[in-house]
């Protein structure tokens, strides 16, 4: 549970609270258990101080990548392969899509990453629709 004691939540801040399950397992399903340890690790974070340091927003970043697919298409990154072993017609598809567009939606409104937050989405990521081609 995250303390807001002393400080006024921000939307990016609630978003994680009340999605942290569903942002674990998509890191699993999509990253494996590094990105797995990495979410974990950024939701502790975020639950032990209300400002979003340098590390903290690099991580969010590597997040919101993984949730809108960015490298799934770069045979170099484990990404890809996690990726290939997904059904698309399954409804975590659907699911992952959606807390991307969360994520990427709180950040905007909580301006935690800067101006170039919220130009990526999964509607249309890669050139694909939702990338899951």
């Amino acid at each position: 549970m995250f303390d807001y004691t002393y400080h006024p939540p921000t939307p990016f801040h609630l978003f994680v609270e009340e999605n942290s399950e569903g942002l674990q397992y998509a890191a699993l399903l999509l990253g494996g258990r590094p990105y797995l340890r990495r979410t974990q690790r950024l939701i502790d974070d975020l639950r032990r101080q209300p400002k979003l340091t340098r590390s903290v927003k690099y991580e969010v970043t590597v997040l919101q990548e993984l949730l809108t697919l960015e490298h799934v298409h770069d045979d170099e990154r484990p990404e890809a392969a996690y990726f290939a072993l997904l059904d698309p017609a399954m409804p975590y598809v659907e699911e992952i899509c959606a807390l991307a567009d969360g994520l990427i939606r709180a950040l905007v409104e909580s301006k935690a990453l800067g101006a170039n937050m919220g130009q990526t989405s999964l509607s249309g990521a890669n050139g694909t629709e939702g990338g899951w081609a």
